[in-house]
């Protein structure tokens, strides 16, 4: 560490309360900033969490469909098979699908509802808690969350696409801020859309040697009447059209949350840096260089913003993790991008909000500090 860089160091911490105080302060405004980027993030991520966690390499569905969200897929039971003669294509599961809600006494919800044949590889829940993991004729499978909230449990019944069912199995992961992601058999859910030899989206596995993009390819031109694409491609779809219905609020939210966090920490910075104007006068007494004095306040400011830095990202990883275990529709992501960008703009921040206190510091008359205690 530089002669500045310990004579900072040593200056920040003489005064442990002020120093907390500061540190403190801007803990505080990157924590909401932090906070704000990993529930955006998280909402995004919770946006695909069925694309993602189905188990599909390739996603099938009518020609012209790219997402799951607000859609309506419907494609002969016949293309099932046609997917299967694909060269590549290692297995091939139908599933019907609709936007619905589900209801119990007074609780009603938005839900994926999915219909999964008995023999089905993928497409189903993930994480089962509680219950079955397959679903029979008459039975569904709902979140935990929606069955807590609704105050029901495994055998009671629930209201899905009209029709009664009772639940054998409670998952978890499978809800969002948006809505939930519910389990019915194919069989029941085909006898409810009028008995029709449909399906909504053909889940496939690629063989180990294959390419997941090649295989949706090779569909797309050889299966007439579909629109193919790989998951990380119908997830990308399913993502962008939702944010973009809600992108202008949520970006606002954020936007507002980012610039009063950085107007807290510049704020933080210039007080704590005036704070100590009387020991940088000193330091100019004793012969101290202005470029020495820019050097030290721009050291302090740095630590104080890292150190506050610190302790924001541990209270966010906080409550992300708090958050997690409330059982809320709620999921915290705090990305590198995230981090880099907080911590970057915030490291230009405290620089900025140093300039006017360092700029007073350098025209401090040594003799005025010591009779007046630095008060210019």
């Amino acid at each position: 560490m530089s002669a500045e860089g310990l004579l900072a160091r040593r200056s920040l911490t003489r005064n442990r309360v002020r120093f907390a105080v500061s540190v403190g302060g801007v803990a505080l405004a990157l924590s909401l900033t932090l906070a704000l980027d990993a529930i955006y993030a998280g909402v995004a991520n919770q946006l695909t969490t069925y694309v993602d966690r189905a188990g599909a390499d390739v996603w099938v569905g009518q020609a012209g469909v790219r997402n799951l969200h607000m859609v309506a897929s419907w494609l002969p039971a016949s293309v099932v098979e046609g997917v299967r003669a694909v060269p590549g294509v290692a297995d091939a599961t139908p599933i019907l699908y609709s936007t619905d809600t589900i209801s119990a006494g007074n609780e009603r919800a938005v839900a994926y509802v999915v219909g999964l044949p008995a023999d089905a590889t993928m497409g189903g829940p993930w994480d089962v808690v509680e219950g079955s993991a397959r679903v029979g004729r008459g039975e569904i499978i709902v979140d935990q969350g929606f069955a807590r909230t609704a105050g029901v449990s495994i055998g009671d019944t629930v209201t899905a696409l009209g029709r009664q069912a009772r639940i054998v199995g409670l998952s978890q992961g499978t809800a969002s801020l948006v809505n939930s992601v519910a389990f019915v058999s194919f069989d029941d859910f085909q006898a409810m859309r009028g008995g029709a030899p449909v399906v909504s989206f053909v889940l496939v596995k690629v063989a180990p040697a294959a390419s997941s993009q090649a295989v949706a390819a090779a569909i797309g031109s050889e299966v007439p009447g579909v629109t193919a694409q790989t998951r990380s491609d119908f997830s990308t779809q399913e993502r962008r059209l939702v944010m973009d219905m809600s992108a202008d609020v949520i970006s606002i939210i954020n936007a507002v949350g980012f610039v009063v966090g950085l107007a807290v920490v510049a704020l933080t910075v210039y007080v704590a840096t005036l704070a100590r104007r009387r020991e940088y006068g000193v330091l100019k007494a004793l012969g101290a260089r202005n470029g020495v004095l820019y050097r030290v306040v721009l050291a302090q400011s740095f630590l104080s913003v890292a150190a506050g830095f610190l302790v924001g990202l541990a209270f966010t990883g906080l409550l992300a993790f708090v958050v997690a275990r409330a059982g809320l529709n709620l999921e915290l992501s705090i990305s590198a991008a995230s981090l880099i960008k907080v911590g970057l703009f915030s490291a230009v921040i405290a620089g900025l909000a140093s300039i006017l206190p360092i700029r007073q510091v350098s025209s401090v008359d040594p003799a005025v500090v010591f009779r007046r205690g630095a008060a210019a």
